[in-house]
């Protein structure tokens, strides 16, 4: 996967960007990226760290700036059940909207024989 175009930090091997750490050899197509959102799994820094070929410091810089940049924040409630329980909005069931069935007019009929369209300008 290629580099996000939000860069912060760049090291020899790898760097901080918008979408997490980012290994900077594109050969590697983001096999050993990490995202934002698992920055702080001890358990998958630790594997990315034992891979062979891993520049451990750069890797350890990369890692305490990202987690600089993006804190871990608290697990909760999503938005929605916290604007619920604070009574900005109420709580309802959401209405699906009836879309109208697609007919399709060329069913059975072979397409070579239907009559072709053109936008005219």
């Amino acid at each position: 996967m290629a580099l996000h175009r939000d860069i912060f930090w760049v090291g020899r091997q790898w760097a901080v960007t918008g979408a997490g750490i980012q290994a900077v050899d594109q050969r590697l197509r983001g096999v050993l990226d990490i995202e934002i959102a698992r920055l702080w799994d001890d358990e998958l820094v630790q594997s990315r760290r034992a891979k062979p070929g891993v520049n451990a410091a750069d890797f350890d810089k990369a890692l305490t700036v990202a987690r600089g940049r993006y804190p871990k924040s608290p697990v909760s409630a999503p938005i929605v059940a916290q604007l619920e329980a604070l009574g900005a909005i109420e709580a309802s069931p959401a209405l699906s909207p009836m879309l109208p069935a697609m007919r399709l007019r060329a069913e059975g009929r072979l397409a070579r024989f239907l009559p072709q369209w053109r936008i005219r300008r």
